[in-house]
């Protein structure tokens, strides 16, 4: 029986391992090997430049610019995802008909493709033509249609760009928020009520926000890293057949420019933008994860 243990492990965990190993650690590792070298047109490295694709990217105005297009985008969708998905998870949780139809209901756009999203939202919601849901609803108010992708004052563009996020991943956040709600015990909540604790605010504070603390932290994380990995919303709504606008480049879709793209496809200073890039969004991480240690820490402890 114990020496099935081992086997029976990896038999299951096995071919997770070896798909992680071949199609991230391998990659990864690669991309590393190929920002020490020039490699433009090419996956194989021609001549070994050291850290020049470094010095290159960390210099390049337009890189710069893209992580603060995207710190942006971040700082706007982290909080607001958040938020919402626990009010939508409160409202969720306490609904008693049909339960299971409207969790699958908020919970379908995750199952949508970004790109499918991406283009419904530029095509139908927010086209900048008088005939977009947007501008129609406008209209009604006697407000002149707007060019919500097409211009940079105001940048517009924003609201187009985080209320498609939104729509995507409020459902599935909201899921792991119920699921962390139905495991607080409800003789905790009695226990608050006797001790005079309000049925609503007091009982929400002093209970349900405690009981949802490492649920919180994990939405927090994994909404923060999805944020810093944008790239399909962005690509697929402002840009077009001619091309992509001078604004609001996230560092993937600059990334892909520069290597695959216009940008002379210079593979090697595209691998030296990606392990900055890797490396930034491990930095956030593990910042936020230091700022969110309190948050993780129960009262009294």
């Amino acid at each position: 029986m114990t020496r099935s243990r081992p086997l029976a492990f990896w038999l299951f965990v096995g071919p997770f391992a070896v798909g992680l190993l071949l199609f991230t650690g391998l990659p990864i590792a690669w991309s590393g090997y190929l920002s020490l070298f020039d490699a433009r047109g090419t996956v194989t490295p021609t001549r070994f430049t050291g850290l020049d694709n470094y010095a290159a990217i960390l210099t390049d105005r337009a890189f710069l610019d893209s992580v603060g297009t995207v710190t942006a985008f971040a700082a706007l969708v982290v909080p607001a995802t958040t938020v919402l998905a626990l009010g939508l998870a409160l409202l969720l949780n306490g609904i008693t008909v049909a339960r299971a139809f409207f969790r699958s209901v908020f919970f379908l756009p995750f199952a949508c493709s970004y790109v499918v999203a991406a283009l419904l939202w530029r095509s139908a919601l927010f086209p900048g033509t008088a005939d977009g849901a947007a501008n129609t609803a406008l209209g009604w108010f006697n407000i002149d249609p707007l060019a919500w992708t097409g211009t940079v004052d105001p940048p517009l563009y924003w609201v187009v760009l985080v209320s498609a996020r939104l729509w995507l991943q409020l459902g599935f956040y909201a899921i792991l928020l119920i699921a962390a709600l139905q495991r607080i015990p409800q003789h905790l909540y009695e226990a608050a009520w006797v001790d005079g604790a309000s049925p609503r605010w007091q009982s929400f504070r002093h209970v349900t926000l405690p009981g949802l603390r490492g649920t919180l932290v994990a939405v927090l994380t994994l909404n923060l890293i999805n944020a810093y990995q944008a790239f399909d919303e962005f690509y697929n709504i402002l840009g077009d057949s001619r091309g992509y606008p001078p604004f609001a480049r996230p560092p993937l879709v600059y990334l892909y420019y520069t290597s695959l793209g216009s940008g002379g496809q210079d593979l090697g200073r595209g691998s030296a933008g990606a392990v900055v890039l890797a490396l930034v969004i491990a930095l956030v991480t593990l910042l936020s994860g230091r700022a969110l240690r309190g948050v993780r820490r129960e009262p009294g402890r």
